[in-house]
């Protein structure tokens, strides 16, 4: 595929085109773990707090060749252990899966994979993330905007890897490491309930225009909209987007850090 370059600018189109996946999700009769199949944001205590579970497995499943980088690993690492309450450990398990044929993808395609290659599901005391790094694009992808992210259950994500590849380490993008790890920071902020999508707001941050996103530019969880402010900037400074105090407030009320 070709490769694009885009300013500062258009990343804040870009970049948090996550929560546009609202097409029903269909199983095709597929038993799966129902504890780890619900909506998204409904284990947000769970994962947040050792009222349940004392540990957290996380499945990093790629397709070949598309691999997230060790720094975007480490990266996720710290910022669940920044987060969460986890005595007996946060481990993360990475694993290669068959290429797979395809050059689009809709959510229900991403379910299939999920429901043929994950391993690891909620077990007494250990609660379990699935997240699939994926070739190809999106199905709500537009001439204009590329979805990079999508959490689409209460343990489960998927990163566009493809996509982020194409619009990293080159002229006006930012390095591959740093695009990754916000992309899979915000969504598993979303995993964890974050905004108002079952983490109770502590204050109205909620970003009206742009629902289950905070309204602080400067939030990992801010929706940036066309402008020249919001996430472009975080990307100029070339830094990862982090949780704002509002968004930090509403995790450690609801059991986390």
């Amino acid at each position: 595929m070709r490769k694009k370059f885009f300013t500062v600018l258009l990343f804040s189109v870009l970049i948090w085109g996550c929560s546009k996946e609202s097409e029903p999700i269909i199983n095709d009769g597929v038993e799966v773990a129902k504890e780890n199949r619900k909506p998204t944001g409904a284990s947000a205590n769970e994962l947040l707090s050792d009222n349940v579970y004392k540990k957290m497995i996380v499945e990093l499943a790629y397709v070949e060749g598309f691999e997230p980088t060790e720094e975007a690993k480490n990266n996720f690492k710290n910022f669940i252990e920044e987060r969460t309450f986890k005595p007996n450990g946060v481990e993360l398990y990475t694993k290669s899966i068959p290429t797979i044929g395809k050059e689009v993808y809709t959510i229900n395609d991403i379910v299939t994979i999920e429901n043929e290659h994950r391993t690891y599901y909620n077990t007494q005391n250990t609660i379990a993330v699935w997240a699939l790094f994926i070739n190809g694009k999106s199905s709500k992808d537009s001439d204009s905007s590329f979805v990079l992210g999508t959490a689409y259950y209460n343990t489960s994500f998927v990163i566009f890897e493809e996509t982020i590849r194409e619009l990293s380490n080159g002229t006006f993008e930012p390095e591959r490491s740093l695009l990754e790890s916000s992309v899979i920071h915000h969504e598993f902020g979303h995993i964890l309930g974050l905004t108002n999508l079952g983490t109770p707001l502590q204050t109205d941050h909620e970003d009206v225009d742009h629902p289950k996103h905070c309204n602080e530019e400067s939030c990992l969880m801010y929706w940036a909209a066309e402008t020249s402010h919001g996430i472009g900037n975080i990307f100029s400074s070339n830094k990862i987007p982090t949780l704002d105090s509002q968004c930090i407030a509403d995790l450690q009320a609801n059991g986390g850090k």
